[in-house]
């Protein structure tokens, strides 16, 4: 782990005893204040208070587990499947850069539509509640919306791929083998 942290970043101390210390406040928190610190767009890191090893990751799953498993699910069993699918296989990097992109679009889209929908309420940004009846209106404009992001996503996934066999035959077409026809025994 690197030592030297930003000043600004809080830093939070996991002890064995799976209590979470918030050296900020000088205080013991909860997964469910660590969850607002994120919805604050506070940085943090959490490390182990004997190992300082970073634990910011496995804390954040644990977050997302925990939503997971109450009310409604962001992630059908299927798409976790697949997305367990790729943990060793050779597109694993490109995955999850892939899925972050994707991510960031979708906020940069909300964000645009938070920004345009300003002058709609006084001048305030969207509440939860106001996106909810927004949605409500919207849906199935904002479905079609999202279905077109989703299928030039798709494409642009297909185009990056075809972009990397091409690159693979010809890096690996200078290499002086044959390639055995597939009928024939050796």
């Amino acid at each position: 782990m690197n030592s030297v942290k930003k000043i600004s970043e809080r830093l939070i101390k996991k002890y064995p005893n799976r209590r979470l210390y918030d050296t900020q406040t000088s205080s013991y928190i909860t997964l469910v204040d660590v969850k607002q610190l994120v919805l604050d767009n506070e940085e943090f890191t959490v490390i182990d208070a004997k190992t300082n090893d970073d634990l910011t990751r496995t804390i954040l799953l644990q977050i997302i587990l925990e939503e997971e498993s109450n009310g409604s699910p962001m992630f059908s069993s299927a798409a976790l499947s697949q997305i367990i699918r790729y943990y060793g296989h050779a597109m694993q990097g490109m995955m999850g850069n892939y899925l972050e992109k994707n991510i960031q679009a979708f906020i940069d889209i909300q964000n645009k539509l938070t920004e345009n929908s300003k002058g709609m309420y006084e001048g305030k940004p969207f509440s939860p509640e106001m996106w909810t009846q927004f949605m409500n209106v919207q849906g199935p404009m904002m479905q079609g919306i999202t279905s077109n992001y989703i299928e030039q996503s798709k494409n642009l996934f297909v185009q990056m791929q075809e972009q990397m066999q091409t690159q693979t035959k010809s890096m690996f077409g200078a290499f002086p083998f044959n390639p055995l026809d597939p009928g024939s025994k050796k």
